[in-house]
């Protein structure tokens, strides 16, 4: 039964349950996220191997269900999540990975059983992006209820936006169509990732049709350094900047 509150009702989230940060190629994501506390990352492209992580390589959708059956036994044998986070390493390329998956779904819809094809990019008048976008979220939340809290690594596209009028490029998470909109409105957080100097940020600085945003209000607005290069080539991150204890 629900009990309607009579008061504000205080907050009870302070992390993002769900982040996204994307930038240029080789700008540190995924050396910053290495240095995560139990994270998992699992890559989808072999960037992990170049450097100490914690690790798993998927390179298509057997291997991500896989991954995940193997994560949510572990689970059920420890009695919790066993890992903290989860990152998917990278967004562009699990759409790829699911061009099979979304094939599935839409011959197990009334309209594609008896579809002989296995690309719905083919389908008349842009239908099948609609089981692409299914197909990349039903993968997302499948590994964000196995975590405390899951992060998508993404790269960057440009687009244009308006502001006011006058039109401006943007950089956006690469991902086709809509698909990027629509992932980005679920995330509590997306972040640019870039580099200055020896320096690796996190922009969450949003605004005039940016997607970067954050719900958290420790990171709505800010400008994170979140690593920070040493002269002995190691790296020292800040994460404790993006999740509070």
């Amino acid at each position: 039964m629900i009990t309607l509150p009579t008061s504000k009702v205080p907050a009870v989230s302070v992390n993002p349950r769900f982040l996204i940060i994307y930038g240029r190629p080789k700008s540190g994501k995924t050396t910053a996220l290495a240095q995560l506390e139990n994270n998992l990352i699992i890559d989808l492209e072999g960037g992990s191997t170049f450097i100490d992580a914690m690790a798993i390589q998927c390179r298509n959708i057997s291997d991500l269900g896989e991954a995940a059956q193997a994560i949510r036994a572990k689970n059920k044998e420890v009695g919790h999540n066993f890992y903290n986070r989860i990152t998917i390493d990278n967004a562009t390329r699990l759409e790829e990975i699911c061009l099979s998956y979304a094939a599935t779904l839409y011959r197990q819809s009334p309209v594609g059983k008896n579809w002989k094809g296995d690309d719905v990019r083919t389908l008349p008048n842009g239908s099948g992006y609609f089981y692409i976008r299914q197909a990349v979220r039903k993968v997302i939340d499948m590994f964000k209820e196995l975590c405390d809290e899951f992060i998508l690594v993404g790269h960057v596209k440009d687009v244009q936006i308006d502001n006011n009028g006058e039109e401006l490029s943007e950089m956006a998470l690469d991902l086709v169509g809509k698909l990027s909109a629509i992932v980005c409105g679920e995330a509590d957080a997306v972040g640019l990732v870039y580099r200055k100097g020896n320096e690796t940020h996190i922009s969450f600085k949003g605004g005039d049709g940016s997607i970067k945003e954050a719900r958290a209000p420790h990171l709505r607005g800010q400008d994170i350094v979140i690593a920070k290069g040493n002269d002995d080539g190691s790296i020292t991150t800040y994460w404790d900047k993006v999740y509070k204890d």
